[in-house]
């Protein structure tokens, strides 16, 4: 396996530029050798990613995963922004995925997957896999469609 920012390439990948806070908040913070991030919405990466919509109304459980995915992006751009290089993640470490959905919407997990995916596609199977929570919301900051957090072992 390639390392982190060999396999963008490959994978063709492009981060978007790392997001900025809406609020009053760090977007990652370093801790030792722990790297946690703040809650991200996702990049708008083709005409066809939904910014805005609820799950199981107005999007479907793949427009949702198309979401995750674009999250994961900006994530990652977070992440080089503040360790440099995406090479220094030794471990995704934990996720914790929140998806803007009806009451009755019971695929969170499906949809995450988006994110989850490509963690393992950039940093493989074992450091881009952690342990993960997926959970339906009743809204969402903007209406955006998933939200997510995570942490991330890394080299200082």
């Amino acid at each position: 396996m390639s390392k982190p920012e060999a396999r963008l390439q490959e994978l063709h990948l492009t981060l978007p530029p790392a997001p900025k806070p809406m609020a009053k908040y760090k977007t990652a913070l370093l801790v030792g050798n722990m790297l946690y991030v703040s809650g991200h919405g996702p990049a708008k990466i083709s005409d066809q990613t939904p910014l805005q919509g609820r799950i199981g109304s107005e999007l479907s459980t793949e427009q949702g995963k198309e979401c995750a995915r674009a999250v994961g992006l900006n994530i990652l751009s977070t992440v080089r922004a503040t360790l440099g290089s995406l090479d220094k993640v030794k471990r995704l470490v934990k996720t914790l995925g929140m998806v803007n959905c009806t009451a009755d919407y019971k695929d969170q997990p499906q949809v995450i997957n988006g994110f989850s995916e490509l963690m393992a596609e950039v940093f493989g199977d074992d450091a881009g896999v952690g342990a993960r929570s997926a959970v339906g919301m009743g809204s969402l900051p903007n209406n955006i469609p998933v939200e997510i957090e995570c942490q991330f072992e890394v080299t200082v």
